[in-house]
């Protein structure tokens, strides 16, 4: 059997789309058991009732519906762990993600030493250009300062094993950040290549800034190399007071006149100012510890039709 996980957070334009597509591939897979498990996340539109209406005509359709919206990261989990397949397929509903494309991943790691075949973008047409300058750097940043290597447009869209799936499952921390995590728990994964495709209905959920802000946390959760910003600072700072106070004594020494409030001033200014960044970033991890001691769950499910496995 293949599971496939479809996060859905206001997508009812799309559903009808994506539901003919991948039906189709599983039609061309018939050989196979298929279970769709759709996971809304707290839509406001008619995804859930679609999707109602969906399993009520085709058992292959499971519904995991949260009490709110949660996020993509809670939605991807909680397909994870509901799923049954001997193979976990994830993807979005938009078909950015080809379904036609888990064909030629399923050969891959059937007949291929491999545990998980997963999508890559080669390029980013129709994508803002300044969306793709930040993610081509963000891609960058990330590999130069953490241990794992993340790939530079690898997709969610992703066909891996029962074996790495539970491995996945086994990390239960609240800040999730997936793409790091698949990578973190290792195995064997090929990336296949594809060019961009744009949604075929609807608009995009992810803003510039929410891409902005997963971006600053995916870094947080898997490197901490922000920690030691603040201790190159202060060995450069230390240097640069050093030099201004060899210059105040050589005027000194010259006779020449020195402002020397100002300097004092400008100097205590200028260290509080970079005292307050590191305690910014400290501030950052202590949030992230704060939330892991609470031991929250990372979704709530409100209904479903299938029993998690």
């Amino acid at each position: 059997m293949i599971s496939v996980i479809i996060p859905c957070y206001n997508e009812e334009e799309v559903l009808p789309f994506f539901y003919k597509e991948i039906c189709g591939v599983a039609k061309k897979m018939n050989k196979l058991d298929f279970e769709f498990i759709f996971v809304n996340d707290g839509s406001k539109d008619k995804t859930l009732e679609l999707l109602k209406e969906l399993s009520s005509n085709d058992k292959r359709v499971k519904y995991i519906s949260f009490s709110r919206n949660f996020g993509k990261e809670a939605a991807m989990l909680a397909g994870l762990e509901y799923s049954k397949g001997d193979y976990v397929a994830l993807m979005d509903a938009d078909l950015q993600d080809p379904p036609k494309k888990l064909e030629d991943m399923y050969k891959i790691i059937k007949s291929e030493d491999y545990d998980c075949v997963g999508l890559r973008r080669v390029s980013r047409e129709g994508e803002p250009k300044l969306r793709s300058f930040f993610a081509r750097n963000y891609y960058k940043i990330i590999n130069k300062i953490s241990k794992v290597n993340i790939v530079d447009g690898a997709r969610d869209f992703r066909l891996m094993t029962r074996q790495m799936v539970d491995s996945i499952l086994l990390l239960k921390e609240n800040n999730r950040y997936s793409k790091g995590l698949f990578s973190w728990v290792g195995y064997n994964t090929k990336w296949l290549e594809y060019e961009n495709v744009e949604r075929v209905a609807g608009n995009t959920k992810w803003s510039f800034s929410k891409l902005f802000i997963y971006s600053l946390e995916s870094i947080i959760s898997f490197s901490n190399a922000p920690l030691m910003i603040s201790i190159v600072l202060s060995i450069l700072f230390m240097v640069v007071s050093l030099v201004m106070f060899l210059i105040l004594l050589i005027q000194l020494i010259k006779g020449a006149f020195i402002s020397y409030i100002l300097l004092l001033c400008a100097l205590i200014l200028f260290v509080s100012s970079i005292q307050l960044f590191a305690t910014g970033i400290l501030g950052i991890y202590l949030a992230k510890v704060h939330l892991e001691t609470k031991n929250r769950p990372i979704y709530l499910v409100k209904e479903s039709n299938i029993n998690k496995r």
